[in-house]
């Protein structure tokens, strides 16, 4: 038995500990793992899903919802069991194992603006055909809203998610007139990019600027600061996903969505505001 699972990127370690537990669980159940990755390009997706499927694959593993409606009735055809993970949304007509992007990074903004930030700026991922990067986006401005702060005013710089970029990201947004007290990052790649290049430019943080991500990656603990993040239950995510898709794949389950709880991982680069 095969199961193929399409991932946007091997460049970085964000789907890396989730793919493992994901794995594990798999090798223990008897079934083998293919894994292909996409460049976050959905026309290679839609190769790969044919692909995957043509090579006899028994159940698949999707990042997000997000992709054009004929996959998912191509898949529906095929009759091949199909799970979501990494996002999760009560209406989705699609079964998913995974986590509330939108709202674990609200959770995260509100604790930012209770710490007294109002001039908030982001260094987020492309949104563009990625639920995840657009919900976490959306988020910061909802809790920006229920505060009484206007979106419309939000910096924002979309890049792909790559440490460089982060730091690149970082210097523009440090280059406006109104200097940001915070930059909330799309992910923990992109906010250890901006650290290391708040330290190389002689910025202090937190003392100068604060700094936050989203994932509690490895690197989040290793960089100095430690990142204040959004922990997402990589591994449980991982284990959980493989179990109902297996259910799925032999027949004793529909596909049940469940949810998983993210926690806010408090550290050294978020300060409180006088």
């Amino acid at each position: 038995h095969t199961i193929g699972a399409i991932i946007p990127t091997m460049e970085n370690a964000i789907f890396a500990r989730g793919l493992q537990a994901f794995q594990e669980t798999l090798d223990d159940l008897g079934y083998t793992l293919l894994v292909s990755s996409t460049a976050y390009r959905p026309d290679v997706e839609a190769e790969q899903i044919r692909a995957l499927v043509a090579r006899g694959a028994d159940g698949l593993l999707l990042i997000g919802y997000e992709r054009d409606q004929s996959v998912y009735e191509y898949l529906e055809r095929q009759t091949i069991p199909t799970l979501v993970a990494w996002a999760y949304s009560k209406d989705s007509a699609h079964p998913s194992i995974g986590f509330d992007n939108r709202a674990s990074m609200q959770a995260l903004a509100e604790e930012v603006v209770s710490m007294g930030h109002r001039r908030i700026a982001v260094i987020s991922g492309i949104v563009e055909g990625n639920d995840r990067a657009a919900g976490r986006l959306q988020g910061i401005k909802d809790a920006m809203v229920s505060n009484g702060l206007d979106p419309s005013e939000l910096p924002v710089i979309e890049t792909p998610y790559e440490i460089e970029n982060g730091s690149n990201a970082f210097e523009d947004l440090w280059g406006l007139i109104t200097k940001p007290t915070v930059v909330m990052c799309g992910n923990d790649v992109l906010a250890v990019g901006a650290i290391q290049r708040a330290i190389e430019m002689g910025i202090r943080i937190p003392d100068d600027v604060s700094v936050t991500g989203f994932d509690d990656l490895e690197l989040a603990r290793i960089v100095t600061p430690r990142l204040t993040t959004v922990h997402v239950p990589h591994r449980q995510m991982g284990h959980e996903a493989a179990r109902e898709l297996i259910q799925m794949v032999e027949g004793k389950s529909q596909g049940k969505s469940q949810r998983l709880e993210c926690a806010l991982e408090m550290r050294e680069s978020l300060r409180a505001l006088g």
